[in-house]
């Protein structure tokens, strides 16, 4: 009889990757759809009524697709900055839609205001309709762009924006010049934007950037000295005033909607009389002044790499608020004598400290903390090992166990941006200082240098951007602002305080040094708050 024919196993692995390849695909259709629309729709607003009346249907035909054509080149531009400058943005379809939400509102305003204003003027005089070209807040998309972005896409934007405005007003060769010029001042003037009042400033800058413009411009046209250019130089200035209303006005929208943050918003977070942070001071006081003082270095060490200072602060003092349901389990929070892990199992131990990020995160959304925010505080430990209570557990089982290391690390993720990667050696070394005896520049320097180093040697920076430059700079800063954190004080006499061989040390108890101490040898452990700390054994 002939033998029954087994049937074939059914690989997966093709389902996998056409499951792969229609998630590309998709995400491609999106970014070509996003494109398609933006550029029809720049193309409407940028066409004229004679574009719809002159030569027929042909004709109609034709001046959309140039001018469809023409508006598609410096979307090209734009689209391919981004893709080859800022990879994380091009990978964002949320990042994507606001850029294309800018640029197409930035141009209806402009152009609704360019038909209302040259209405308007039109009736002062009988030239007064190219007075209200120059009221146009074309400035406002670039400041937007910089504020919500950076300097990068805020220039880029001002290029294209300009062109833009060129294709609107081709009766005016040189309003391309004009917007350029407003939209640059624009972008410079908001770089390290922090108050609201100082968008309003950024707009008187824009209003003087182009009545220089216009001033130019009207003298090499021998019209600066007619009344037609006093009306130009008045139109100009308004024009920059209003272009800082309006993105006073916009900029809260778009933050609320597309939940992203600025300087200005991140200054208010770094308010410490919000709800949040005021219940993190009383219920945690520890962990509260812990994470004021990491704020400190992180805002140093940000600044020393070129990143954002003012977000490596506020992320700072929010990165350990899931303590604030058990800060009793941290030893930052508990009394003199009294630590809770005690009387628990490491493995139980571990599962609380490691609580404390999920919970930090629930709070950040309950109180709707942004998402990059939120991020870090998912990060600020990465994938660490607590090892701490690792080799408690190895100890209690024997060496022989089958202890799993991964069951005493952090959930993770790792720290995917600067910020975050900051706020994570700050936090360690931070811990590690406070126990440090004797701390001189040179052993701050050894103690930040050993933390560093074993950070990046675990892998936790792995998955972030800062290069061996940025880590050199940031054990620098941090070295710079622990030393004047633990300075010494003199003695003060007929206070009762201790002197001879004894100096105290601000922020923690009195130093005895005998004459034979040569300086801590320290070892890196795992403290039972969850941080790194570094035992120091006197040499005599």
């Amino acid at each position: 009889m002939p033998q029954k024919t087994q049937p074939r196993p059914v690989s997966i692995k093709p389902a996998a990757k056409a499951v792969k390849f229609t998630g590309v695909t998709s995400e491609r259709v999106k970014k070509t759809a996003l494109g398609a629309g933006v550029a029809v729709s720049l193309a409407l607003l940028l066409s004229d009524g004679d574009t719809f009346t002159k030569g027929g249907a042909w004709g109609v035909a034709q001046s959309l697709a140039g001018l469809l054509c023409l508006v598609l080149l410096p979307l090209f531009v734009l689209y391919r900055d981004i893709k080859r400058y800022k990879v994380k943005i091009s990978g964002n379809m949320r990042k994507m839609m606001l850029i294309s939400l800018i640029l197409v509102g930035s141009t209806a305003i402009s152009r609704l205001s360019l038909d209302m204003f040259t209405t308007f003027t039109a009736t002062l005089a009988a030239d007064g309709a190219r007075t209200g070209y120059f009221a146009v807040p074309a400035a406002a998309g670039a400041m937007l762009a910089t504020l919500l972005f950076d300097i990068h896409i805020g220039i880029v934007f001002a290029f294209i924006v300009s062109v833009l405005m060129g294709i609107l007003l081709p009766a005016e060769p040189l309003f391309f010049l004009y917007a350029f010029v407003g939209s640059m001042t624009a972008a410079f003037s908001v770089i390290r934007c922090t108050q609201r009042s100082a968008l309003m400033k950024a707009g008187l800058f824009v209003g003087l950037a182009n009545v220089a413009t216009v001033v130019f411009m009207d003298l090499y046209r021998h019209q600066l000295f007619m009344a037609s250019g006093w009306h130009n130089v008045v139109a100009a200035f308004l024009g920059g005033i209003l272009a800082g209303v309006l993105v006073s006005g916009i900029l809260p929208l778009l933050e609320w909607m597309f939940k992203e943050v600025t300087d200005i918003s991140l200054l208010e977070y770094a308010d410490l009389n919000r709800p949040l942070l005021k219940s993190l001071m009383v219920a945690a006081p520890g962990t509260y002044h812990h994470s004021i003082i990491i704020g400190s270095l992180a805002e140093g060490a940000a600044e020393a790499v070129g990143v954002n200072p003012l977000m490596a602060r506020v992320s700072a003092y929010y990165h350990d608020i899931g303590k604030i349901k058990k800060p009793e389990y941290f030893i930052e929070n508990q009394a003199k004598g009294e630590n809770r892990h005690d009387r628990l199992t490491p493995s139980m131990s571990s599962l609380i400290i490691a609580s404390h990020v999920k919970d930090g995160v629930e709070l950040a959304h309950e109180h709707n903390l942004p998402p990059i925010i939120t991020d870090i505080i998912q990060q600020h430990h990465g994938t660490a090992l607590m090892t701490y209570f690792y080799s408690k557990a190895k100890e209690a089982e024997g060496e022989s166990s089958m202890i799993r290391e991964e069951e005493y690390r952090y959930p993770g993720p790792k720290p995917q941006t600067k910020v975050a990667a900051i706020v994570m050696l700050a936090d360690a070394v931070e811990a590690a200082s406070r126990v440090l005896d004797n701390p001189t520049p040179s052993r701050i320097a050894a103690l930040t240098d050993k933390i560093v180093t074993r950070i990046f040697e675990d892998g936790q920076l792995s998955e972030c951007d800062l290069t061996l430059r940025d880590l050199t700079e940031i054990m620098k800063s941090f070295s710079k602002l622990l030393g004047g954190i633990y300075h010494y004080r003199i003695d003060y006499p007929g206070l009762g305080i201790p002197s001879g061989g004894e100096r105290r040390r601000v922020g923690g108890p009195a130093d005895k040094l005998p004459a034979e101490h040569k300086g801590p040898r320290f070892e890196v452990k795992e403290g039972s708050r969850g941080g790194t700390v570094v035992i120091g054994v006197p040499r005599r």
